[in-house]
């Protein structure tokens, strides 16, 4: 008698950049969420498919762990901490290299009634003997179900993770069809790409002063072609100045490694125009965070 299927939603947490979203892009064969060197990248919950024809998994990727500087971060810890106990396993990612503030990360995960798998990421960047040890310090501060070490970014080992976590999966239904590998809008995949070229291609703090608004995307008729038009917001009047850069060059590089993404997941011919306007503070401000996407939540 064949197995019945088994389907659950897994949660990713971890420290910004210890690769949650190199993770889930791997799983899901695609990039879902968008991947820099930069901390904070993620600031939604991020939901990727993963079906086979044994199971499906539910994988939400959310904001790295830190300490919020203003209602951006807030939200990002919201979402961080606001679905721990509804989901089936925590993934709960660390890096194998960085063992800073070990006791401070295990309190998000607390009191919490989920299954939680500690994976060690990054396994390739350090020797056996320091692996082992940081299994041993993770181990003596909470009781994980399982330990996976891993290289999310050579895909090694992930495939035994998944094989882990459908074990911790009960019989379920399939909540979405076999093809979709992500319940994110288009508008919000597109405006995430031009997130990401902006994140790899500018420095320090600006990129994270900066939100994507989707202006218009549609397709033309009887042409293999979207005309996609979209606002880079920034805080400062200087800011906008290195954006655009010398001739205009950041802000058309941004765009031309934006429009290649896109022509990639969308499968058309992409028109992208970019436009850059200011608003001071936009991540303390609750109505722009909302126009934004950000799902502010009042305490």
């Amino acid at each position: 008698m064949a197995d019945k299927f088994k389907s659950g939603f897994i949660t990713i947490i971890g420290r910004p950049n210890v690769g949650k979203s190199t993770l889930m892009n791997y799983v899901v064969g695609e990039k879902i969420s968008i991947i820099s060197n930069k901390p904070q990248t993620t600031r939604n919950k991020i939901t990727a498919v993963h079906t086979t024809d044994e199971c499906q998994m539910i994988f939400i990727d959310t904001p790295g762990i830190h300490k919020p500087k203003n209602k951006l971060g807030e939200y990002m810890m919201q979402a961080v901490n606001s679905n721990l106990n509804e989901v089936d396993v925590v993934l709960f990612l660390i890096d194998a290299g960085d063992d800073r503030d070990r006791e401070e990360m295990i309190a998000h995960i607390k009191g919490i009634q989920s299954t939680v798998i500690l994976v060690i990421n990054k396994i390739d960047t350090v020797k056996k003997e320091e692996l082992l040890s940081l299994i041993y310090k993770y181990k003596e501060l909470y009781p994980f179900k399982e330990v996976v070490p891993i290289s999310a970014i050579k895909g090694e080992n992930v495939d035994a993770l998944l094989d882990v976590i459908k074990n911790y999966l009960e019989e379920g239904p399939k909540y979405f069809p076999d093809d979709m590998l992500t319940d994110q809008p288009e508008r919000q995949i597109i405006s995430e790409i031009i997130r990401e070229k902006a994140l790899q291609l500018l420095d320090k703090e600006i990129p994270h002063g900066i939100a994507i608004g989707i202006e218009k995307m549609k397709k033309r008729d009887n042409k293999d072609l979207i005309d996609i038009s979209a606002t880079i917001y920034c805080e400062k009047k200087s800011h906008k100045a290195i954006i655009i850069g010398k001739d205009g060059i950041m802000l058309k590089k941004i765009g031309m490694y934006a429009r290649q993404d896109m022509e990639r997941i969308l499968g058309s011919k992409i028109y992208l125009e970019l436009w850059i306007k200011i608003k001071d503070n936009w991540r303390e401000n609750e109505f722009l965070l909302k126009n934004f996407g950000y799902d502010i939540k009042n305490k």
